[in-house]
């Protein structure tokens, strides 16, 4: 016999798992069916196992710079156990597996591990959205509902002519199982995960390489804190090049030693050389072997279409999460997983509001945002203002030791609206969320800087960022 539920979940990652607890909120029976484990690749390869290494390097490098704080750790060795922190990360991603497993159970929701497939109209349902599941012991098993959400997330993106081995080419989930640290690696791409990877490494004592195709790090945020991040990768000793084209025909691999490729730069042809090189060049959406072939979902530059609410050209069934593009982060895809929800059962919810969704990177130093660029925000022909203000000033960044970066506010000159906000520097994704709620409530900035910012915090740069757009910061 067949599984009939209300709601059918295909993924069980965070856009997953989210959409199924708010069903299961709303009365509706949910089964989310998972090929792999609950958690999806944020939980497993993804946010918390890359976020526990990090952690890892931060406390590491702070350790062995023990001495600008007065500390002197000579008499007990510091030394870095890189089979412990790896336990380390294990030991968390299970807890939180362990606690998600719990939130199932408290809400009723039922858990089926095995890889589903949607299917066409059948002798269980007059319209295709079922699902095929086939089992770990290789039987299969029915599931129907009358709504089906496909939260199938994404996977690294290779390159042309770079077949990741797991062992010299790596992709970011392979980087997550390795058992030793490299002497050295080639990180190529510049992106978020890139230069995660390039901060935690090299502050493992490996020698780092990152390799950019466009003009510069993270080519989707602000130009200044680019630069900025740039500045301080160099400083630290992290080897930063941009424009770069990867020859790829000329990728040589040594099994006994290095992994070497041809490079054009703006200064010349090089030969780049490294024990492994990490291939960090973006994710492809998992939309294929999922059977949308059997239904009328369309589909456009890899991913599947949807209207603001997450429903698909069938009306029952609905796609969110990093299967539809956009703004592919855990956060959104658990909100996404929300909307979807709060139609199917009837209600009208406020579709996401993209540019609201905070962008957050945690290398050395931290990095978030949200809104336009500056440059982004002249592009669509905004008067713009900008208040800045520079840890430097701020006297928490101080006693912190990490004085480095800034905050950045935008604001259209005209109607004041607050465009966007970025911050570069120590607990800045503690911070970003702060003023895009500023942002949904519609405030100003100056009715941000009439907040008292409790001294001394890191937060007072934001609220001195906002007062600094009408020339009234009181620190710099």
């Amino acid at each position: 016999m067949a599984i009939e539920v209300d709601v059918a979940v295909l993924g069980g990652g965070p856009g997953g798992y989210t959409a199924a607890i708010r069903a299961a909120q709303a009365g509706k029976s949910v089964a989310i069916v998972e090929m792999d484990k609950l958690g999806g690749t944020c939980l497993h390869r993804g946010c918390i196992p890359s976020k526990s290494l990090l952690r890892s390097a931060e406390v590491y490098a702070t350790l062995l710079n023990a001495s600008a704080y007065g500390i002197d750790v000579r008499e007990g060795a510091v030394s870095l156990q890189f089979g412990s922190v790896q336990q380390r990360k294990d030991r968390t991603v299970e807890q939180l597996y362990r606690g998600l497993h719990t939130l199932m159970n408290k809400h009723g929701i039922q858990i089926i591990n095995g890889k589903g497939r949607v299917i066409g109209p059948s002798i269980f349902s007059p319209r295709s959205g079922s699902l095929a599941v086939e089992l770990p012991d290789g039987e299969m098993e029915s599931v129907v509902s009358a709504n089906l959400i496909i939260a199938t997330g994404s996977r690294p993106r290779s390159l042309p002519g770079i077949v990741p081995d797991g062992r010299q080419i790596l992709t970011s989930d392979d980087a997550l199982r390795m058992e030793k640290l490299p002497e050295s690696i080639l990180i190529v791409g510049g992106g978020v995960i890139g230069v995660e990877w390039a901060s935690l490494l090299h502050d493992f004592g490996v020698q780092v390489t990152v390799v950019e195709a466009g003009a510069r790090l993270l080519p989707g945020e602000d130009t200044e804190v680019s630069a900025e991040l740039a500045k301080s990768f160099r400083k630290r000793g992290i080897r930063v090049l941009t424009s770069v084209q990867l020859q790829t025909e000329e990728l040589a691999i040594d099994p006994q030693g290095e992994v070497s490729i041809s490079a054009v730069t703006p200064e010349g042809n090089v030969r780049l050389s490294a024990a492994q090189m990490l291939l960090s060049v973006g994710r492809l959406a998992n939309i294929e072997g999922i059977g949308l072939e059997n239904t009328d979902i369309r589909t456009s530059g890899g991913y599947i279409q949807v209207n603001e609410f997450g429903q698909t050209s069938e009306p029952h069934i609905y796609a969110i999460g990093d299967v539809v593009g956009g703004v592919q982060l855990a956060h959104a895809a658990a909100h996404e997983g929300l909307i979807a929800v709060d139609h199917l059962i009837g209600g009208a919810p406020e579709p996401l509001a993209h540019h609201l969704v905070p962008r957050c990177i945690y290398s050395r130093p931290e990095i978030a945002s949200f809104g336009l660029t500056e440059e982004g925000a002249l592009a669509k022909g905004y008067d713009v203002k900008v208040g800045k203000i520079p840890f430097q000033a701020i006297g928490k960044a101080i006693v912190s030791g990490h004085p480095e970066g800034f905050v950045k506010v935008l604001a259209d000159r005209k109607t004041n609206d607050i465009l966007g906000i970025h911050m570069i520097g120590g607990h800045a994704t503690d911070m970003i969320a702060e003023g895009a709620l500023a942002s949904l409530l519609d405030a100003t900035p100056w009715e941000v800087g009439q907040l008292v910012h409790p001294h001394p915090t890191l937060s007072e740069a934001l609220g001195e960022a906002m007062l600094a757009l009408d020339g009234k910061a009181l620190v710099f």
